[in-house]
Protein backbone atom coordinates (compact mmCIF):
# COMPACT_ATOMS: atom_id res chain seq x y z
CA UNK A 1 0.00 0.00 0.00
CA UNK A 2 1.42 3.31 -0.65
CA UNK A 3 0.98 5.18 2.05
CA UNK A 4 2.37 8.46 0.76
CA UNK A 5 -0.09 8.64 -2.15
CA UNK A 6 -3.04 8.15 0.52
CA UNK A 7 -1.65 10.80 2.61
CA UNK A 8 -1.28 13.33 -0.65
CA UNK A 9 -4.70 12.19 -1.53
CA UNK A 10 -6.39 12.98 1.78
CA UNK A 11 -4.51 16.22 2.21
CA UNK A 12 -5.93 17.79 -1.30
CA UNK A 13 -8.84 16.20 -0.67
CA UNK A 14 -9.06 18.61 2.32
CA UNK A 15 -7.75 21.47 0.60
CA UNK A 16 -10.67 21.02 -2.08
CA UNK A 17 -13.40 20.75 1.17
CA UNK A 18 -11.32 23.98 3.02
CA UNK A 19 -11.62 26.13 -0.14
CA UNK A 20 -15.56 25.39 -0.69
CA UNK A 21 -16.21 26.29 3.00
CA UNK A 22 -13.55 28.20 4.64
CA UNK A 23 -14.97 27.22 8.19
CA UNK A 24 -17.11 24.39 7.55
CA UNK A 25 -20.22 26.18 8.74
CA UNK A 26 -22.74 27.94 6.83
CA UNK A 27 -24.14 31.03 8.20
CA UNK A 28 -26.78 33.52 7.39
CA UNK A 29 -26.61 37.31 7.04
CA UNK A 30 -26.81 37.97 11.25
CA UNK A 31 -24.24 35.32 11.75
CA UNK A 32 -26.16 32.70 13.34
CA UNK A 33 -25.09 29.21 12.73
CA UNK A 34 -27.07 26.76 11.23
CA UNK A 35 -26.99 22.89 10.83
CA UNK A 36 -23.33 21.56 9.94
CA UNK A 37 -24.71 19.03 7.45
CA UNK A 38 -27.95 17.15 7.03
CA UNK A 39 -30.89 19.11 5.92
CA UNK A 40 -29.04 23.04 5.13
CA UNK A 41 -32.01 25.58 4.75
CA UNK A 42 -31.57 28.64 2.60
CA UNK A 43 -30.66 31.83 3.85
CA UNK A 44 -30.81 35.15 3.15
CA UNK A 45 -27.25 35.10 1.61
CA UNK A 46 -27.60 31.89 -0.49
CA UNK A 47 -27.02 32.06 -3.89
CA UNK A 48 -28.79 29.41 -6.76
CA UNK A 49 -25.30 28.63 -8.52
CA UNK A 50 -22.98 25.95 -6.96
CA UNK A 51 -20.38 27.17 -4.55
CA UNK A 52 -17.75 24.76 -4.90
CA UNK A 53 -16.36 22.49 -7.13
CA UNK A 54 -14.83 18.99 -5.31
CA UNK A 55 -13.40 17.37 -7.96
CA UNK A 56 -13.32 17.84 -11.88
CA UNK A 57 -12.08 14.93 -13.59
CA UNK A 58 -12.52 15.07 -16.72
CA UNK A 59 -11.66 12.01 -19.80
CA UNK A 60 -9.30 12.81 -22.78
CA UNK A 61 -10.55 15.28 -24.51
CA UNK A 62 -9.90 18.22 -27.42
CA UNK A 63 -10.69 21.18 -24.90
CA UNK A 64 -8.30 19.67 -21.91
CA UNK A 65 -5.56 21.52 -21.41
CA UNK A 66 -6.02 23.88 -23.94
CA UNK A 67 -5.30 28.03 -23.63
CA UNK A 68 -8.69 28.62 -25.18
CA UNK A 69 -10.66 26.89 -22.87
CA UNK A 70 -8.82 28.47 -20.19
CA UNK A 71 -6.23 25.98 -18.81
CA UNK A 72 -3.28 28.29 -17.23
CA UNK A 73 -1.01 25.04 -16.56
CA UNK A 74 -3.16 23.43 -13.84
CA UNK A 75 -1.01 20.95 -12.34
CA UNK A 76 -2.93 19.34 -9.12
CA UNK A 77 -6.76 18.44 -8.66
CA UNK A 78 -6.60 20.97 -6.10
CA UNK A 79 -5.97 24.00 -9.32
CA UNK A 80 -8.13 21.86 -11.78
CA UNK A 81 -11.27 22.36 -9.29
CA UNK A 82 -10.38 25.57 -8.51
CA UNK A 83 -10.41 26.38 -12.53
CA UNK A 84 -13.74 24.59 -12.76
CA UNK A 85 -15.73 26.96 -10.47
CA UNK A 86 -13.70 29.99 -11.83
CA UNK A 87 -15.15 29.25 -15.06
CA UNK A 88 -18.75 28.19 -13.53
CA UNK A 89 -18.71 31.63 -12.20
CA UNK A 90 -18.49 33.11 -15.22
CA UNK A 91 -20.82 30.72 -17.07
CA UNK A 92 -17.84 29.64 -18.79
CA UNK A 93 -17.80 25.83 -20.30
CA UNK A 94 -15.81 23.14 -18.28
CA UNK A 95 -15.35 20.73 -20.79
CA UNK A 96 -15.93 16.59 -19.26
CA UNK A 97 -13.78 15.26 -22.32
CA UNK A 98 -14.92 11.42 -23.43
CA UNK A 99 -16.77 9.43 -21.71
CA UNK A 100 -17.00 8.75 -18.16
CA UNK A 101 -15.59 12.39 -17.54
CA UNK A 102 -16.71 14.61 -14.31
CA UNK A 103 -17.56 17.12 -11.95
CA UNK A 104 -18.56 17.26 -8.38
CA UNK A 105 -20.46 20.65 -7.31
CA UNK A 106 -21.49 21.45 -3.62
CA UNK A 107 -23.84 24.54 -3.00
CA UNK A 108 -24.43 27.04 0.37
CA UNK A 109 -27.47 24.87 1.05
CA UNK A 110 -29.65 21.75 0.36
CA UNK A 111 -31.85 21.71 -2.77
CA UNK A 112 -35.47 21.08 -1.79
CA UNK A 113 -37.36 18.19 -4.00
CA UNK A 114 -40.57 20.01 -4.45
CA UNK A 115 -41.73 17.25 -6.94
CA UNK A 116 -41.05 19.65 -9.95
CA UNK A 117 -38.30 20.68 -11.90
CA UNK A 118 -35.49 21.61 -8.49
CA UNK A 119 -31.94 22.15 -10.41
CA UNK A 120 -30.59 22.89 -13.57
CA UNK A 121 -27.04 22.42 -15.75
CA UNK A 122 -26.18 24.97 -18.60
CA UNK A 123 -24.87 23.30 -21.84
CA UNK A 124 -24.56 24.02 -25.32
CA UNK A 125 -26.66 21.80 -27.53
CA UNK A 126 -28.32 23.00 -30.20
CA UNK A 127 -30.01 21.35 -32.85
CA UNK A 128 -28.10 18.35 -34.55
CA UNK A 129 -25.86 18.77 -32.00
CA UNK A 130 -26.01 16.97 -28.24
CA UNK A 131 -23.40 15.37 -26.05
CA UNK A 132 -25.46 14.19 -23.01
CA UNK A 133 -24.45 14.13 -19.96
CA UNK A 134 -25.48 11.53 -16.99
CA UNK A 135 -26.47 13.49 -13.56
CA UNK A 136 -25.91 11.74 -10.22
CA UNK A 137 -27.26 13.24 -6.89
CA UNK A 138 -26.34 12.75 -3.15
CA UNK A 139 -27.74 13.88 0.26
CA UNK A 140 -25.22 14.23 2.89
CA UNK A 141 -26.50 11.98 4.83
CA UNK A 142 -23.57 11.88 7.47
CA UNK A 143 -23.43 15.69 7.52
CA UNK A 144 -19.74 16.39 6.96
CA UNK A 145 -20.46 18.75 4.13
CA UNK A 146 -17.98 16.45 2.02
CA UNK A 147 -19.56 14.24 -1.28
CA UNK A 148 -18.62 11.18 0.24
CA UNK A 149 -21.83 9.35 0.43
CA UNK A 150 -24.16 7.84 -2.01
CA UNK A 151 -24.62 8.94 -5.25
CA UNK A 152 -27.96 7.83 -7.26
CA UNK A 153 -28.43 8.53 -10.91
CA UNK A 154 -31.33 10.84 -11.97
CA UNK A 155 -33.54 8.23 -14.22
CA UNK A 156 -33.87 9.53 -18.03
CA UNK A 157 -35.41 8.76 -21.01
CA UNK A 158 -32.79 5.47 -21.96
CA UNK A 159 -33.22 4.09 -18.09
CA UNK A 160 -33.99 0.76 -18.29
CA UNK A 161 -33.19 0.15 -21.97
CA UNK A 162 -31.05 -2.71 -22.92
CA UNK A 163 -28.95 -0.67 -25.19
CA UNK A 164 -28.09 1.43 -21.91
CA UNK A 165 -24.92 -0.10 -19.86
CA UNK A 166 -24.48 0.48 -16.12
CA UNK A 167 -21.20 0.15 -14.77
CA UNK A 168 -19.20 0.37 -17.88
CA UNK A 169 -15.86 1.22 -17.15
CA UNK A 170 -12.84 2.99 -19.44
CA UNK A 171 -9.12 2.77 -18.65
CA UNK A 172 -7.33 5.70 -20.34
CA UNK A 173 -3.80 4.68 -20.58
CA UNK A 174 -0.19 4.99 -22.11
CA UNK A 175 -0.09 8.97 -20.52
CA UNK A 176 1.55 10.37 -23.23
CA UNK A 177 5.38 11.28 -22.74
CA UNK A 178 6.15 12.70 -25.92
CA UNK A 179 3.56 16.05 -27.85
CA UNK A 180 0.51 15.52 -30.61
CA UNK A 181 -0.45 12.10 -29.79
CA UNK A 182 -3.97 10.89 -29.40
CA UNK A 183 -4.81 9.59 -25.75
CA UNK A 184 -5.48 5.58 -26.17
CA UNK A 185 -8.55 3.64 -24.20
CA UNK A 186 -9.57 0.40 -23.50
CA UNK A 187 -12.89 -0.72 -22.09
CA UNK A 188 -14.56 -3.02 -20.03
CA UNK A 189 -16.12 -4.92 -22.88
CA UNK A 190 -12.29 -5.84 -24.02
CA UNK A 191 -12.67 -3.08 -26.90
CA UNK A 192 -9.46 -0.23 -27.70
CA UNK A 193 -9.19 2.51 -29.26
CA UNK A 194 -8.02 6.38 -29.45
CA UNK A 195 -9.18 9.91 -28.39
CA UNK A 196 -8.57 11.29 -31.97
CA UNK A 197 -6.68 14.47 -32.30
CA UNK A 198 -8.34 17.23 -34.33
CA UNK A 199 -7.39 19.63 -36.60
CA UNK A 200 -8.30 22.70 -34.84
CA UNK A 201 -6.92 21.39 -31.07
CA UNK A 202 -3.91 21.30 -31.27
CA UNK A 203 -2.38 21.46 -27.78
CA UNK A 204 0.51 18.93 -26.54
CA UNK A 205 -1.87 16.67 -24.94
CA UNK A 206 -5.43 15.94 -24.54
CA UNK A 207 -4.41 13.55 -21.51
CA UNK A 208 -5.09 15.82 -18.39
CA UNK A 209 -1.97 17.57 -17.22
CA UNK A 210 -3.22 17.10 -13.00
CA UNK A 211 -3.65 13.28 -13.88
CA UNK A 212 -0.11 12.57 -13.12
CA UNK A 213 -0.72 8.38 -13.18
CA UNK A 214 0.07 6.50 -16.09
CA UNK A 215 -3.40 5.46 -16.65
CA UNK A 216 -6.53 6.14 -14.84
CA UNK A 217 -10.19 4.52 -15.48
CA UNK A 218 -13.82 6.17 -15.26
CA UNK A 219 -16.78 4.08 -14.69
CA UNK A 220 -20.73 4.99 -15.20
CA UNK A 221 -23.74 4.59 -17.48
CA UNK A 222 -23.30 4.61 -20.97
CA UNK A 223 -25.75 5.70 -23.37
CA UNK A 224 -25.97 3.97 -26.69
CA UNK A 225 -24.23 6.45 -29.18
CA UNK A 226 -26.81 8.26 -32.16
CA UNK A 227 -23.75 10.39 -34.09
CA UNK A 228 -24.08 9.68 -37.92
CA UNK A 229 -22.54 11.33 -40.62
CA UNK A 230 -25.46 12.74 -42.64
CA UNK A 231 -23.34 13.75 -45.80
CA UNK A 232 -21.66 10.29 -46.63
CA UNK A 233 -18.42 11.52 -47.23
CA UNK A 234 -17.14 12.62 -43.44
CA UNK A 235 -18.46 16.33 -43.92
CA UNK A 236 -21.36 16.95 -42.06
CA UNK A 237 -21.63 14.79 -38.55
CA UNK A 238 -25.19 14.92 -36.70
CA UNK A 239 -25.38 14.28 -32.70
CA UNK A 240 -29.09 13.81 -32.55
CA UNK A 241 -30.76 14.52 -29.15
CA UNK A 242 -32.00 11.92 -26.62
CA UNK A 243 -35.80 12.91 -25.25
CA UNK A 244 -35.03 13.68 -21.94
CA UNK A 245 -32.95 13.81 -18.33
CA UNK A 246 -29.47 14.59 -19.27
CA UNK A 247 -27.31 17.28 -19.50
CA UNK A 248 -25.92 19.29 -22.63
CA UNK A 249 -29.16 17.78 -24.74
CA UNK A 250 -31.30 18.98 -26.89
CA UNK A 251 -34.07 17.92 -25.61
CA UNK A 252 -37.76 19.20 -26.45
CA UNK A 253 -38.66 18.37 -23.21
CA UNK A 254 -36.41 19.13 -19.91
CA UNK A 255 -34.97 22.40 -21.66
CA UNK A 256 -38.22 24.27 -21.52
CA UNK A 257 -38.11 26.43 -24.94
CA UNK A 258 -38.72 25.85 -28.47
CA UNK A 259 -35.10 27.74 -29.07
CA UNK A 260 -33.14 25.23 -31.67
CA UNK A 261 -30.45 27.24 -29.91
CA UNK A 262 -28.29 28.06 -33.22
CA UNK A 263 -25.52 30.39 -32.01
CA UNK A 264 -24.58 27.41 -29.51
CA UNK A 265 -25.39 29.94 -26.24
CA UNK A 266 -25.74 28.30 -22.72
CA UNK A 267 -28.97 27.13 -22.01
CA UNK A 268 -30.24 24.86 -19.19
CA UNK A 269 -31.85 21.30 -19.07
CA UNK A 270 -33.80 20.71 -15.75
CA UNK A 271 -34.16 18.07 -13.61
CA UNK A 272 -35.80 16.74 -10.75
CA UNK A 273 -34.86 14.87 -7.45
CA UNK A 274 -37.80 12.90 -7.82
CA UNK A 275 -36.34 10.74 -10.83
CA UNK A 276 -33.06 9.43 -8.38
CA UNK A 277 -32.68 5.52 -8.32
CA UNK A 278 -30.49 3.04 -6.73
CA UNK A 279 -28.05 0.86 -8.60
CA UNK A 280 -30.61 -1.62 -9.08
CA UNK A 281 -33.00 1.07 -10.94
CA UNK A 282 -35.55 1.39 -7.71
CA UNK A 283 -36.81 4.76 -7.28
CA UNK A 284 -35.02 6.53 -4.00
CA UNK A 285 -37.05 9.72 -1.80
CA UNK A 286 -35.17 12.08 -1.81
CA UNK A 287 -36.38 15.31 0.50
CA UNK A 288 -33.71 17.11 -0.65
CA UNK A 289 -29.73 17.07 -2.20
CA UNK A 290 -26.62 18.73 -1.54
CA UNK A 291 -24.14 18.32 -4.29
CA UNK A 292 -24.28 17.28 -8.09
CA UNK A 293 -22.33 15.17 -10.66
CA UNK A 294 -22.15 15.16 -14.06
CA UNK A 295 -20.59 12.55 -16.54
CA UNK A 296 -20.22 12.58 -20.34
CA UNK A 297 -22.86 9.62 -21.06
CA UNK A 298 -21.37 8.60 -24.55
CA UNK A 299 -18.01 7.43 -25.81
CA UNK A 300 -18.04 8.04 -29.53
CA UNK A 301 -16.66 10.49 -31.74
CA UNK A 302 -17.74 12.48 -34.60
CA UNK A 303 -15.37 12.44 -37.72
CA UNK A 304 -13.17 16.14 -37.45
CA UNK A 305 -15.54 17.22 -35.01
CA UNK A 306 -13.91 14.73 -32.59
CA UNK A 307 -14.89 13.08 -29.05
CA UNK A 308 -18.53 13.46 -27.65
CA UNK A 309 -18.03 15.65 -24.69
CA UNK A 310 -20.45 17.01 -22.34
CA UNK A 311 -20.28 20.93 -21.68
CA UNK A 312 -21.42 22.61 -17.96
CA UNK A 313 -21.23 26.31 -17.74
CA UNK A 314 -23.37 26.15 -14.43
CA UNK A 315 -25.41 24.28 -11.52
CA UNK A 316 -27.86 25.71 -9.83
CA UNK A 317 -30.81 25.79 -7.97
CA UNK A 318 -34.02 26.66 -10.66
CA UNK A 319 -36.54 27.28 -8.09
CA UNK A 320 -34.16 30.39 -6.85
CA UNK A 321 -34.27 32.48 -9.90
CA UNK A 322 -36.64 30.43 -12.38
Amino acid sequence: MNWKFILLYVFAVAVMAWSCNKDGVITDDSGQQEQQGGYRPKGNSSQAACNCVFEYTPAPGQFINEDKSGFAGEDTPAKAAAYALTRLNAEKYVSLGGFGGYIVVGFDHSIENYGGYDFAIKGNSFDGSSEPGIVWVMQDTNSNLLPDDTWYELRGSETGKESTLQNYSVTYYYRPAETGVAAWWKDSLGKEGEIRRVPSHKQDSYYPAWITAKSYTLSGTRLEARNYDKSGNGTMWINPPYDWGYADNASDIDRLTDSDNASAAAIPNHFRISDAIDNKGKRVELEWIDFVKVQTGTHTQSGWLGEHSTEVFSIYDCNMVE
